[in-house]
């Protein structure tokens, strides 16, 4: 819409000054010819805009003239600039929404925090899709780990790999922070490689006075993305079927968001129907044994042999309780 765009274009000039109109039509997505017609209908209705010709002209807002079209506060702005991953918001289709979003807030924080700002949306990611794996730990004081990702300094950790009762010693450097469904990672180079390490196995972390030596070009959101996909695509993954009452579909999901398959389509979309169908997708057959766990409410309609696995082992454990010990 076109009243969007003249809003985008004042809050663009307000936040980064004088901009060629080749800049702004890039960012907009439009022609120069329609950036400058909306220029001049900003013109019109009062805003003081104006153009500078020559190599090094373009397109800015007298000096002083400000909008604020949010109504937040400042600390309410900087709170927002730590957002859902870009792939969240690009599943939901809202990926173009968010931009214009963070230029509004951008806009409207005072040139002095906008620094601040703009480091938080680059240094810490929220994931909302849970993992699979077990329950998190108790979060951990994450005060070394913010003054190592935004004072720009190497980190010295002894970190507990999953199964390793032993601590290892390790000198990172780090990009930031991501909280996947409730549980922290830091994001680090170490040795120039990425990696992922989970801050509730972290046994001791310690800032250095080295600055931090991160990869030209490499950003926090992009280093995730290849971390997580490491871990989400499984290669030969095992489809299944399964059949789930109505009334417990916001909790199954919730449990098993991380194994619904990507193709299907959405789960519970359709119907009064008693039961929905949701298509999941697993590393192997013993894995999604545990599927069980939710009993007569989770039927697993294929393969037949994850059926007869099940059937199995709820005749072992009905024998087992039968006994009456």
């Amino acid at each position: 819409m076109r009243s969007d765009r003249l809003l985008s274009i004042m809050l663009l000039l307000q936040t980064h000054g004088q901009l060629p109109a080749g800049t702004l039509a890039e960012r907009l997505e439009v022609s120069v010819r329609t950036v400058m017609r909306d220029v001049e209908a900003l013109s019109s209705a009062g805003v003081p805009v104006y153009t500078v010709r020559g190599p090094h002209g373009g397109i800015a807002l007298l000096p002083g003239f400000r909008t604020d079209v949010t109504g937040l506060t400042t600390d309410e702005a900087r709170a927002l600039f730590v957002l859902l991953s870009g792939r969240a918001h690009a599943e939901l289709g809202l990926g173009r929404a968010i931009g214009s979003a963070l230029r509004k807030v951008m806009a409207a924080l005072p040139a002095s925090h906008r620094p601040d700002a703009d480091l938080a949306s680059r240094r810490v990611l929220i994931d909302p899709a849970r993992w699979r794996g077990g329950p998190s730990q108790p979060a951990p004081d994450l005060a070394v780990l913010q003054e190592a990702v935004f004072g720009d300094r190497r980190l010295s950790l002894r970190y507990r790999h999953g199964g390793d009762s032993r601590p290892r010693s390790y000198t990172l450097d780090p990009y930031g922070l991501v909280n996947k469904a409730g549980v922290w990672y830091l994001v680090a180079d170490h040795r120039g490689e990425p990696k992922l390490f989970r801050a509730d196995r972290i046994a001791s972390a310690e800032v250095t006075d080295q600055p931090v030596r991160r990869r030209d070009g490499l950003e926090l959101a992009g280093l995730w993305d290849t971390l997580r996909r490491r871990i989400d695509d499984i290669p030969t993954p095992v489809p299944v079927t399964v059949s789930v009452r109505r009334d417990i579909l916001v909790r199954f999901l919730r449990i098993h968001q991380a194994d619904v398959s990507p193709s299907a389509p959405p789960a519970g979309a359709g119907g009064d129907a008693e039961r929905v169908s949701v298509e999941l997708r697993f590393r192997s057959l013993g894995a999604a044994e545990a599927l069980l766990a939710f009993g007569p409410d989770v039927e697993v309609v294929e393969p037949a042999e994850l059926r007869h696995a099940l059937a199995r082992r709820a005749a072992e454990t009905a024998a087992l309780y039968a006994e009456g010990r």
